[in-house]
């Protein structure tokens, strides 16, 4: 018990230094707020209405590529990124580095000038036979590939994996958050030594 509330309060510390871009940011990163300190259990997908996942924006060494994958289930081409796990300890960006790795293969670590969290986002996961209509709770950071060529896909998480320019990952985001993060990474990059 010790554990999940420390874990909680890395949580909400994690979550009040973020700054958001935008309107929508703005309004899910103060219901994001007030889940870290009402849920029982935040990082648990027994959280029935909403529990925190963590997702990372995956670039190349050189900052010039990023990688998307086609989702299975959603059907979109998405960031890497998923549920908490007990080994990540409450720590997001462990979350989203586990996935990140997981669902791409390469050795990733989180990118040195980013903020962290890069981006937060609540979107809405429809029922399936197993689950009901619940919210992801999604706190997103960017981090940089260290072996770029070693990029694979599970075919259980995903129909295929694939770097993309910039350019061509803006024509693949298919909603507003999605471009938000990406433009957030790519002037992290862009302005990075």
């Amino acid at each position: 018990m010790e554990s999940e509330v420390s874990s909680a309060t890395s949580l909400q510390a994690l979550l009040e230094r973020h700054v958001p871009e935008d309107v929508k940011e703005r309004e899910d990163l103060e219901r994001m707020r007030h889940f870290a300190r009402s849920l029982a259990r935040p990082f648990s997908r027994e959280q029935l209405e909403a529990h925190f996942t963590g997702s990372a924006v995956v670039v190349d060494p050189e900052g010039a590529r990023v990688v998307l994958l086609h989702h299975r289930k959603l059907q979109r081409w998405l960031q890497p990124g998923g549920h908490a796990d007990v080994t990540d300890a409450g720590h997001m960006e462990a979350t989203a580095l586990r996935e990140a790795r997981e669902e791409t293969g390469c050795r990733v670590s989180l990118h040195p000038a980013a903020p962290q969290p890069l981006d937060v986002d609540i979107h809405t996961i429809p029922a399936r036979r197993d689950e009901p209509e619940h919210h992801h709770l999604d706190v997103r950071f960017l981090v940089v590939a260290e072996n770029p060529d070693a990029l694979v896909h599970d075919p259980a998480e995903s129909f295929g994996v694939r770097w993309l320019t910039w350019d061509e990952a803006m024509t693949h985001a298919d909603e507003v958050p999605l471009r938000r993060m990406l433009a957030k990474a790519r002037r992290v990059v862009a302005s990075a030594p």
